[in-house]
């Protein structure tokens, strides 16, 4: 079998940021790492359910929710892939830098985590995951879709 694009990145020298992973026509999908590959400590799995309940719940409520198409967990644990349909690079970037804030401030129930509307409604862990969205905010607080491609 051929490998997939994902596997071809050097992941010896990918360091936490954002990425465009891949390109199909209009859809962009990033790469939103929060951690350096192979480097301990990787996220808890109670930390990426509540990161995704939360910033996906941002990102479809926001002005651009028409094109958001997914958001969810790297099996690596390692970040989340941020699939958007017509959305500037600019506007992910600055989506994807409210969505951090958001979740970095957030208090009160997570969206989604009840019983009928979770597969895995009580693994969550609210406060780990402000603290990894504020530190994931720090890492992009700066960045320019320059930034967007893989070294």
């Amino acid at each position: 079998m051929n490998k997939i694009e994902s596997f071809k990145v050097d992941h010896t020298r990918l360091m936490p940021g954002m990425y465009i992973s891949r390109t199909d026509g209009d859809i962009i999908t990033y790469d939103i790492r929060f951690v350096r590959p192979n480097t301990p400590p990787f996220l808890e799995n109670a930390v990426i359910h509540t990161i995704e309940h939360l910033f996906a719940t941002y990102v479809r409520n926001s002005p651009f929710g028409g094109g958001i198409i997914y958001f969810g967990p790297m099996g690596c644990r390692t970040g989340f892939y941020f699939i958007t349909r017509g959305i500037s690079h600019e506007d992910a970037i600055e989506l994807t830098r409210n969505a951090l804030a958001f979740i970095a401030d957030y208090r009160g129930d997570i969206p989604g985590s009840a019983e009928p509307e979770c597969g895995n409604y009580k693994e969550h862990n609210l406060e780990a995951a402000r603290i990894c969205a504020a530190s994931q905010l720090a890492v992009l607080k700066e960045w320019q879709p320059s930034l967007l491609e893989y070294k």
